[in-house]
């Protein structure tokens, strides 16, 4: 396949080789799919541990949703003018010089997006563990659960080998599921047969001292907030298969992140109703634990059993929609060459799959080895992603001034000052992350550095840079 070449004419269009299959129900589902995964059952005890107090852990929670929502304002915008596959990988190759678009699908693909995939298969696993224990009274090995986590990758990756429109239908079972488990957290916590407490929202309800060190509490546990919202870009990424998405890409976001935001609130209330500060901040399968001491044995084998299905349902959206990214970028010449292809019968990038299949087991080989293995992934990635989604939210104020005259169906709501406000704050997290994770994030950095070589020798060198830009 010939690289796609990038100019206002292709990237401002509707035309497309993929199949248009996904009405709004299925963005909406995409967005809440890739949104609720592990982050709301595993990340409280880690923003917990770092806050230890009420108020401030009810801060993170809020700051997170407020900042994900403001970036969707500025998404929404992008996504309605460039209606293409990809998502930020286009907005950066339109704003700025290709290589940065690259760079940012380098990191995508070896350091954040296939690292969130395993992170998240490795979270079905702990919590299928969860229930064996619950039921059995041991739980599994390394080995087990290692096991467990690759099954559930390459099963996924192979049920989307065969067509969006499966995929579509899977993703609203499982969008479903999502919302029915955090509602039944949230039922069954403040139900009149729930043994909760009020005095847990006030024990402890602030910080012993309010210092430099509590600021970089709140910057530090922001990080597992914002990977607890990460993903509510989805939809963007399979611009090309969704029905009128000038006008259903902008309200996937606002609708699903706006429901996920209230769910969020209201599980967040639900495990402090149940369980003390330090008991979340100690309890590494917090909604098991919570529904445990609501319900008893049956309940923790109940909400076991949901959160499973959620975090089962979030690696078929995480790949799904980003092997659409790696499929965009080498139809444009900028990534490995027989990525570009799609199946002939289904129309789905089945190499882009297969290769990110492939890469995500490699790094969960390695995750595993590690003795806090999810949140080791979290601070892997939190500093890259960052960079890159600084660049996304600046890439509206460039374009608007480099094509001024494409048609924009919506326009970011307070701009400038939407824009403004999400780029302070992902700035200063960024600082805090720096300060926080400095061996992780530079690890993470210089390994999309990497980038830079593969960028010169087989994009620069071979000459696709003249045809793609």
């Amino acid at each position: 396949m010939p690289p796609h070449e990038t100019n206002p004419t292709n990237d401002f269009s509707d035309s497309t080789e993929y199949k248009r299959d996904l009405g709004l129900i299925e963005a909406v589902s995409i967005v809440i799919g890739r949104i609720i995964g592990s982050g709301i059952f595993r990340t409280p005890a880690s923003i917990m541990a770092l806050v230890g107090c009420t108020s401030l852990f009810g801060l993170v929670w809020v700051l997170g949703g407020v900042v994900t929502m403001f970036g969707a304002v500025v998404y929404a915008e992008l996504a309605a003018m460039m209606p293409r596959s990809g998502g930020p990988y286009v907005y950066l190759k339109m704003a700025y010089h290709p290589f940065w678009a690259f760079l940012r699908g380098w990191a995508m693909f070896f350091v954040s997006e296939t690292a969130a995939v395993a992170a998240v298969s490795l979270i079905f696993a702990e919590y299928l563990n969860a229930l064996w224990r619950i039921a059995f009274g041991n739980p599994f090995g390394t080995i087990a659960l290692y096991l467990i986590a690759l099954s559930t990758i390459w099963l996924l990756t192979i049920v989307n080998l065969f067509g969006v429109q499966l995929s579509g239908r899977i993703q609203n079972l499982f969008g479903a599921v999502k919302v029915l488990a955090v509602g039944g957290i949230i039922g069954a916590s403040f139900s009149s047969w729930s043994t909760g407490s009020l005095s847990n929202f006030t024990n402890p309800l602030l910080p012993e001292t309010f210092n430099g060190s509590t600021f970089l509490a709140v910057g530090a546990a922001l990080r597992y907030a914002f990977f607890a919202f990460s993903g509510w870009e989805g939809a963007t990424y399979i611009a090309e298969e969704v029905k009128n998405p000038r006008r259903n890409l902008p309200l996937s976001l606002f609708i699903g992140i706006a429901g996920v935001m209230v769910l969020y609130l209201g599980a967040n209330a639900a495990y402090m109703f149940q369980l003390s500060a330090a008991e979340i901040a100690d309890s590494k399968w917090v909604a098991t634990k919570a529904m445990e001491v609501a319900l008893g044995a049956t309940g923790g084998i109940l909400i076991s059993f949901a959160v499973m299905l959620n975090t089962f349902g979030n690696v078929s959206t995480q790949i799904l929609c980003k092997a659409r990214a790696w499929q965009a970028m080498a139809r444009d010449g900028m990534f490995f060459k027989k990525f570009a292809l799609l199946s002939k019968k289904h129309k789905t990038p089945n190499n882009a799959l297969i290769g990110q299949g492939l890469w995500a087991t490699v790094l969960l080989s390695f995750a595993i080895l590690a003795a806090n293995s999810y949140e080791t992934m979290i601070d892997f990635f939190s500093a890259t992603s960052t960079v890159f989604n600084l660049m996304v939210f600046a890439a509206i104020f460039i374009l608007r001034k480099k094509y001024p005259d494409v048609e924009r169906p919506y326009k970011a709501w307070l701009y400038p000052w939407s824009l403004i406000i999400v780029f302070v704050i992902y700035a200063t997290f960024f600082v805090i992350t720096l300060m926080t994770t400095l061996i992780p994030s530079l690890i993470g950095l210089a390994l999309t550095s990497t980038g830079s070589i593969y960028y010169y020798f087989f994009i620069h060198k071979e000459g696709r840079l003249n045809k793609t830009a």
